[in-house]
């Protein structure tokens, strides 16, 4: 096991012990507070999810709103239908405003949850998937990556405000029902809940974890640092980007599904440029070449939000703006890479007072006979 595996492990304990007991005895379980936090930890987990994709392979993702939105939405769509089953032809409320006269086909499948959960994570993944194809397999790198998957968030959030028919258009999707996940009614102010979200983030972690410490990661690192020479050695390069972004995909859609039991609603400010901005500043804070790091600076950044907000009504955007610049002019690596820092200078002091401790013991002549004397 090596110090860095350690180290991950490490990490990932404490962050356990801050989500599961820590956090929830501080708010003494209460359940509108615990709702707030699980909205930060789904928030962190699609930070987490971006880290996987631009910390380890190098692929700044400017458009990881939407997969969240994406998983957000289909949610949504279960859950409209579950209150819609008493309106006439089980007809969201929306529809027969803008005279549909039937339920579209694409809506059908959500009426069974399962169908549900596993299309709010292959929808995302499969559009990933062509998008990656698009940009990977025709070599673009860069710069040139962000602006492609801007662009494609703008247009995918148009297309969900001009069909109002069939998405709630500007208003989205409201007035929703309580999740039924298995018997149990979802109570989304609930302790149970908040370590549903909780686990949910502790498991998409783990996942990430074995997918950096694996082979794979490796390659993914070193496709990051050269993608050329890594090409040069034989490796499919597009395939490895591939699998990074479609995994960072699958985590923001898992993500986006959670949110949305959170809030109760599906909104296309999801998947708006700001919010999309936002999580690149969260992974940003937190350290983007550790995954825990950027769920940690998800979690820390909306956290600032919500009491800043509180205090400067007009004016807190500027604080958190001035964050992310002093983060970046001080600490580019984030507060992960501060942590290293510290941990790597704490290590060369112990290692320079063990030797100046060994020199002083060497100095009063008692250390040298013992060596002269072969230690005796």
């Amino acid at each position: 096991m090596n110090r860095t595996f350690k180290t991950d492990c490490i990490g990932y304990a404490l962050f356990a012990i801050l989500l599961l007991v820590v956090i929830p005895w501080a708010v003494s379980f209460d359940g509108f507070a615990l709702n707030t936090y699980a909205r930060y930890l789904a928030l962190g987990m699609v930070a987490m999810a971006l880290a996987l994709s631009w910390g380890y392979a190098g692929i700044l993702n400017l458009g990881q709103a939407v997969p969240f939105s994406l998983g957000a939405y289909i949610m949504a769509m279960h859950l409209k239908l579950q209150a819609s089953a008493h309106m006439p032809g089980g007809l969201p409320d929306f529809m027969g405003w803008t005279n549909v006269e039937a339920l579209p086909w694409f809506w059908q499948p959500f009426h069974s949850l399962p169908v549900t959960l596993i299309a709010g994570i292959a929808v995302p993944v499969a559009l990933a998937a062509l998008l990656a194809a698009f940009m990977f397999r025709g070599r673009i790198t860069g710069v040139f990556v962000a602006i492609i998957t801007l662009a494609f968030l703008v247009a995918v959030q148009l297309v969900f405000i001009e069909e109002q028919r069939y998405t709630g258009g500007q208003n989205g999707l409201t007035g929703l029902a309580p999740l039924q996940l298995f018997g149990w009614r979802v109570d989304n102010y609930s302790t149970q809940f908040y370590y549903l979200v909780a686990v949910c983030l502790m498991a998409s972690l783990a996942i990430g974890l074995a997918l950096v410490r694996s082979k794979v990661g490796l390659v993914l690192k070193a496709i990051r640092e050269d993608a050329s020479r890594v090409r040069f050695f034989g490796y499919d390069v597009a395939r490895y980007e591939t699998l990074a972004f479609c995994t960072s995909a699958a985590i923001a859609g898992w993500a986006g599904m959670l949110y949305v039991l959170v809030l109760e609603f599906a909104s296309p400010t999801y998947m708006g440029v700001a919010f999309s901005l936002a999580i690149v500043i969260w992974c940003a804070v937190g350290g983007r070449e550790s995954l825990v790091a950027a769920a940690l600076g998800g979690i820390i950044v909306n956290l600032l939000e919500g009491r800043l907000s509180d205090m400067f009504v007009d004016g807190w955007t500027f604080f958190i703006g001035a964050l992310f610049i002093l983060v970046v002019l001080v600490a580019p690596k984030g507060l992960f890479g501060l942590v290293q820092s510290a941990v790597r200078h704490t290590g060369k002091a112990l290692r320079s007072e063990r030797g100046d401790a060994r020199g002083r013991w060497l100095a009063t002549g008692v250390g040298a006979r013992r060596i002269d004397n072969g230690g005796r």
